[in-house]
């Protein structure tokens, strides 16, 4: 039987053949709705790793002729990468695409398109050592990427600015980048046991360039509790950053002398919980910060020693190691490093002290010391205060009363009625009340928080203040409808064109520009405008209070942002009343000259016709009454006499 001849087989496609279509840059197709541009460079390709040693049906290997059909199937990189397929599936970014993150990173975004990935040791590869963290910025540094992530970009900024980011754009090729921590394929989560990054690997990862410091971090007690499973013990990253690891002569990095004790060494060994777990003194930072060294830092000395100067940095071991900085052995070398001369004597000082009242009360000379002066300080200066008030409270009672050989002679006009000095106490107290125990609530390491021993305490005590404050408000609108007094004052309260006239006078006549010297009425210009922010002032602290006391009942009602505006204007409404207090209220009834050191008004009403002529001499009916209130005194006086000389 004849056999039928065998038809030869089609010759392999070349790379031209397949360019003669493909180098034609308006060459489409549409994928999921969206053009994608088919045109591969022909020098790009030749240039690339892939063009050195594959014609294109290596990867595309179900074209079999030209043209082809629709439909081909995407070149799989593990045909291969096998190996490298096989640990980039384990990887983070792998486990991210199958459960559907389609932005996580696959082959072609870290090494570039197919067409066009060149091998590390080209300059122009985005795999080169130095252009990684461009790389894995296209993608850790993109909001578009990031977002919905729970990722951020901060760790592409820190690293800029870090002594590795710096030290690879300035073109040093062993400086640190992304994939010699993280790794290349087999990226991992940090809380990945088998991740470069998880804390009890981190020392291994970082002696890839810092060996020397690695065999010594691991001799330490930190580094011995690293080996035995204690992830509580720091890490090259605890004490260095991450990211943002910078060299310890930038005054900004964790390391920096000045940092160490504030910061980095504080962060486990202030807490109490290094006690608690494990039987290590805490407070050891605050109280080497309360030392001569630790002042003598915060005050900018640049020798003065640090946690690192005395227990060492990555050769930390406890006291009783005879190779630690700190044994009892080996002080007097380390005190000497900065002490030159000293001797064993000189090392059984405290370090570690509170303050000179606190200091090792195990010395009898220093405890005996420490009492002596507390006695002699509360004695002396309690002997002291106590002699000076007594000669205070008198000279204040003889000017208040008007005797003869006081200035200002006897204070007959009535400048505020009992029913205005009960009103004005009351919100004295509610006022200052308010103001200790609302800062004391926004700064809670101060000395107010203190006072109110608690939060709950300090919480009653506010409300209260407040409810008073709104209550002497409510009343005090009544007492100016109501009243007589009282219409009588809120019409002379309103502002006038003099007021403004006023305001030009004072400030020409005190700057010697005019010598004539301003007259008022009963209210200057600076009091009513004082009262009138007292009444706006005191509005919209009732009104933002309030919200914030029943925010709950509130925030049914209104957008929850206006809490947050209640909150912003009911602090820096208070900051605001506060300070007008201080500057201009106090001034006036204070440490103005003509009335220091106190005017008295608020407590008795009074003022001496001499002083109120020359404030408010235009206020004829006040000056009036104390003049009759004079005459009768005076006949009430010589008919006293008469009677006297009679008997």
């Amino acid at each position: 039987m004849a056999h039928a001849a065998k038809k030869p087989s089609a010759p392999k496609l070349t790379n031209a053949d397949c360019l003669a279509c493909h180098s034609d840059a308006s060459l489409t197709t549409e994928r999921n709705g969206k053009q994608v541009r088919l045109q591969v460079k022909e020098d790009t390709y030749k240039n690339s790793i892939h063009g050195m040693m594959f014609n294109c049906t290596d990867c595309h290997t179900d074209v079999k002729e030209v043209p082809h059909g629709t439909g081909l199937a995407k070149p799989k990189c593990a045909t291969c990468h096998a190996d490298e397929q096989k640990i980039y599936e384990t990887s983070y970014h792998a486990k991210a695409i199958a459960g559907g993150d389609m932005k996580a990173a696959h082959c072609t975004d870290c090494h570039g398109g197919p067409h066009e990935i060149l091998p590390s040791s080209d300059a122009a590869s985005k795999t080169n050592h130095k252009n990684i963290p461009q790389t894995c910025a296209a993608c850790h540094n993109n909001s578009m990427v990031t977002q919905g992530t729970g990722l951020s970009n901060q760790p592409v900024v820190s690293y800029a600015e870090s002594v590795h980011g710096k030290a690879v754009a300035g073109g040093n090729e062993k400086a640190a980048v992304c994939t010699d921590c993280h790794g290349g394929h087999d990226i991992l989560g940090a809380g990945n046991p088998k991740s470069s990054i998880f804390k009890a690997n981190v020392p291994q990862t970082c002696a890839k360039c810092h060996e020397a410091q690695k065999t010594e971090f691991m001799t330490s007690v930190h580094g011995q509790a690293v080996l035995k499973g204690d992830l509580h013990a720091p890490v090259c990253t605890d004490c260095h950053g991450i990211h943002l690891i910078k060299g310890p002569k930038d005054p900004t990095s964790s390391v920096a002398s000045a940092n160490l004790a504030r910061s980095t060494c504080a962060q486990c060994h202030e807490s109490v919980k290094l006690a608690e777990e494990f039987g290590v003194p805490g407070r050891r930072a605050s109280t080497y910060m309360a030392s001569y060294h630790g002042l003598a830092a915060q005050m900018g000395s640049k020798v003065a020693a640090n946690c690192a100067s005395c227990h060492g940095v990555h050769n930390i071991l406890p006291s009783s190691d005879p190779k630690s900085m700190i044994n009892k052995a080996n002080l007097v070398q380390t005190c000497g490093k900065c002490h030159p001369g000293a001797n064993e004597n000189f090392t059984k000082g405290k370090v570690h002290v509170d303050a000179p009242l606190a200091a090792d009360m195990s010395s009898k000379a220093v405890r005996f010391i420490r009492q002596f002066y507390l006695l002699m300080i509360f004695g002396t200066i309690g002997g002291m205060l106590l002699h000076n008030l007594i000669i205070l409270f008198k000279k204040l009672g003889d000017r208040r009363d008007g005797h003869a050989h006081v200035a200002g002679g006897p204070r007959t006009v009535i400048r505020m009625n009992p029913n205005q000095r009960r009103q004005h106490l009351v919100l004295l107290i509610s006022f200052i009340t308010l103001v200790l125990t609302g800062f004391a609530l926004k700064y809670p390491d101060s000395w107010l928080a203190m006072v109110f021993v608690n939060e709950k305490v300090r919480s009653i005590v506010h409300r209260i203040a407040g409810a008073t404050l709104t209550i002497g408000g409510i009343y005090h609108v009544y007492y100016l409808m109501a009243l007589k007094d009282g219409r009588k004052m809120f019409m002379d309260m309103l502002p006038n064109l003099k007021d403004a006239t006023d305001m030009v006078d004072v400030m020409l006549y005190y700057t010697g520009m005019s010598k004539k010297r301003p007259q008022f009425a009963r209210f200057t210009y600076a009091e009513k405008m004082e009262y009138w922010a007292l009444v706006w002032g005191t509005m919209v602290m009732v009104a933002t209070g309030l919200m914030l006391w029943f925010k709950v009942s509130v925030a049914n009602i209104v957008p929850r942002w206006t809490l947050d505006a209640a909150t912003a204007v009911h602090f820096y409404e208070a900051i605001l009343a506060t300070l007008a207090i201080i500057v201009w209220h106090f001034y006036q009834v204070i440490f103005d000259p003509d009335v220091y050191p106190l005017n008295w008004a608020w407590y008795d009403g009074k003022m001496s016709v001499e002083h109120y002529r020359e404030e408010h001499g235009l206020d004829s009916e006040s000056l009036q009454a104390a003049y009759e209130a004079e005459a009768k005194e005076r006949e009430a006086e010589e008919k006293a006499e008469e009677e006297i000389s009679s008997k």
